[in-house]
């Protein structure tokens, strides 16, 4: 199986992911600058910007966590295929099913997390 297409891609979403950062920390900056400019410092705005900010990043590890985790074991199982079936999508397929797994382990176990707060 020819994989010469995967630098490219990577490339591309690593670019990707360093904008969208780089454009979030500044829209966070200038938002929280305008918000002292403007004199909204208090305990609300100081309770809605680490809300914000506690909630979206408080599980982030171990989504990472499992989608590398699951995701080198697809690669794992995929590794022993590649010799024998140069031509076949099912590396690819394995590869999805096992990060899909990784996501839905995640999900149930942030399910659960919320439940129980």
């Amino acid at each position: 199986m020819d994989l010469d297409f995967l630098i490219p891609v990577s490339v591309l979403s690593s670019i990707g992911v360093t904008i969208y950062y780089m454009t979030k920390t500044l829209t966070n900056y200038y938002l929280r600058k305008r918000m002292i400019d403007r004199g909204l410092v208090g305990e609300d705005a100081g309770k809605l910007l680490s809300a914000e900010q506690t909630s979206s990043n408080k599980f982030a590890s171990l989504k990472w966590g499992l989608i590398i985790l699951f995701g080198g074991i697809g690669l794992a199982i995929i590794d022993p295929m590649i010799e024998n079936n140069d031509n076949t999508t099912m590396p690819i397929g394995i590869l999805g099913i096992c990060v899909s797994v990784g996501f839905l382990i995640y999900y149930f176990i942030v399910k659960r997390a919320n439940q129980d707060s």
